[in-house]
């Protein structure tokens, strides 16, 4: 069996997985994350799947908003989540490797949305410049 106080150490969990997992937690939906922090959603979404981290300043206020420490945002370790109040096996590695799949999947679902809507906004001028709908 695991160990659930480790639930979210750096060998089980990813950063992303560290704040997903406190925002949950809380109750806190992205957009209502990235509203308190002053980002956009996009921001939230990418800190969440492990594509990019937050600035000095951001990571701060992020562990501020969450109630967890700086130090186990960044490593597991310190103040913050216990984990699952059942005991559970940690996940085999081919899991781990097909959750971080589907996160990069959603991410790229994500950013193909955004770049849609970029281009549908730019037709809709186009269209409107030349008179035509």
């Amino acid at each position: 069996m695991h160990d659930t106080s480790d639930w979210f150490s750096a060998e089980t969990a990813t950063f992303g997985d560290r704040v997903a997992g406190a925002r949950e937690a809380l109750g806190m939906s992205q957009p209502d994350l990235a509203k308190r922090l002053g980002v956009k959603v996009k921001t939230v979404r990418g800190w969440e799947n492990d594509i990019s981290e937050p600035r000095a300043n951001k990571l701060q206020m992020l562990s501020g908003v969450l109630g967890v420490s700086l130090m186990w945002l960044l490593n597991g370790e310190g103040d913050g989540l216990e984990g699952p109040a059942e005991d559970r096996e940690a996940p085999v590695p081919e899991i781990r490797s097909l959750l971080l799949e589907i996160r990069q999947i959603r991410s790229e679902i994500d950013d193909a949305a955004d770049r849609l809507a970029r281009v549908e906004k730019r037709l809709r001028a186009s269209l409107l410049e030349t008179g035509t709908e």
